[in-house]
């Protein structure tokens, strides 16, 4: 596989030299360091060894090789957007930043370049409404999704009856730790629960006053909306002040081996949601064999299998796939952005194109439209084994409540329209 891993800076003198080539180019907006790296890490891992193994085993997509220009941010705004600005005139297809404080930043500008973005499961929720955010995806589900999702979870543990109980929502303080919100606040007034929210300031390792007025508070659940040392710290707080691991459900990104192990026995039985499934894929032998022991791994090899190693692979299959649309729809190999984003709302991801592909089961089924960008929003829920080191699903994938999500998609969808000057309609 081909590989770039520069600076911002290295690679703007880099494009002024660097000859077009027929080839299908994907920024990796990755973050192998600072303290949200061990989260970077494996999704960039998995991301990059699956168009690996597409250049390794099929010759790339659709008969075009796959090159990889990877740019650190360090998980910092303002360096994602100076790797956007440093990349984009490479010929990118697709940014996939994985932050929302990135996203945001980005959505104007990629918008206005022509060139789509795709945020697996955070982002800007509204951007589901393809209308108004004609380049941006956040398929297969978006955090509004995954907050009714934990309120659905948490309604058939109970009966279906939530009222009178308390969850408190331990939040990283920034855009993304906030995204569900509102959401959460429309789901207390429906479902007659009690709300309370705890912001933990950047990066997270001062928690020990949030988790204190939660044991005098004692909520019936704690949702976590976290990342990086966030989770981990938070795991290791709750043990601490005795609060009950089942009772606490982390999103999807704060689900992952690294969040749990320092904690060690204690964090058994924590659960968090899951957007795709983990277990022993047909792909990911394919992977060792064919990118780990043929030295094209991204790294060394050892995040194989885990929780983020396969969402950055799912994330990369979702691209591929767009890419092998795109190419279909206008009958040529070497596609642009604008392709790429044809090839993105077209989109249709089945259980039996899934197992072909050797990950059968990874995700839900869905399918992208000009007016959905956002797919089912399905997710399920995983709980933490200690002794055995693994996450173990409790539940299929559950869907959200629509009847809530969709008009709050719609509103704030609206609300950027009007700021933007956008008139909403399909390109």
């Amino acid at each position: 596989m081909k590989f770039t891993t520069f600076s911002a800076a290295a690679i703007a003198g880099l494009m002024a030299a660097n000859t077009a080539a027929a080839e299908l180019v994907i920024p990796d907006l990755s973050y192998r360091t600072g303290p949200y790296a061990a989260g970077g890490i494996p999704f960039s891992d998995g991301y990059q060894d699956y168009f690996a193994l597409l250049n390794a085993r099929d010759g790339g997509i659709g008969g075009e090789p796959v090159r990889i220009v990877e740019c650190e941010t360090g998980y910092n705004t303002e360096k994602g957007v100076e790797c956007y600005e440093a990349t984009k005139g490479e010929g990118a297809l697709v940014y996939q930043p994985l932050s929302t404080g990135i996203t945001y930043q980005l959505i104007p500008k990629a918008t206005a370049d022509g060139i789509p973005i795709h945020t697996l499961g955070y982002g800007r929720t509204s951007a589901a409404e393809g209308e108004v955010f004609n380049w941006v995806f956040n398929y297969p589900g978006n955090y509004w999704d995954a907050a009714s999702v934990a309120v659905n979870y948490l309604l058939d543990e109970n009966g279906g009856d939530l009222s009178g109980k308390t969850i408190a929502l331990v939040y990283h303080n920034s855009a993304y730790g906030k995204e569900p919100i509102r959401t959460l606040e429309e789901l207390s007034a429906k479902h007659g629960f009690t709300l309370s929210t705890l912001a933990v300031d950047h990066p997270g390792q001062e928690q020990k006053s949030q988790w204190l007025q939660i044991r005098r508070e004692r909520p019936d659940y704690v949702v976590m909306w976290g990342w990086g040392v966030m989770n981990q710290v938070a795991v290791q707080e709750a043990a601490n002040v005795g609060f009950p691991m089942e009772n606490f459900i982390g999103n999807w990104w704060a689900g992952a081996e690294h969040d749990v192990t320092p904690a060690g026995a204690a964090a058994d039985g924590y659960k968090s949601l899951n957007m795709n499934r983990i277990q022993d894929y047909p792909v990911l032998d394919e992977i060792q064999t064919m990118v780990v022991d043929a030295g094209l791994a991204a790294g060394a090899g050892d995040n194989l299998g885990k929780v983020l190693y396969v969402r950055g692979m799912y994330a990369a299959m979702l691209a591929a796939e767009a890419i092998a649309k795109a190419q279909e729809i206008h009958g040529v190999s070497d596609i642009t952005p604008a392709m790429m984003r044809d090839g993105m709302e077209a989109l249709e991801i089945t259980e039996a194109r899934m197992t072909e592909l050797g990950m059968g089961g990874i995700g839900p089924e869905f399918s992208v439209n000009c007016q959905n960008h956002g797919g089912s929003g399905e997710g399920l829920v995983q709980q933490w084994n200690a002794a055995d080191g693994v996450f173990v699903p409790l539940t299929d994938f559950i869907a959200p409540d629509d009847s809530v999500i969709d008009p709050l998609i719609t509103e704030d969808a609206m609300a950027f329209a009007a700021e933007n000057n956008i008139t909403p309609g399909c390109l």
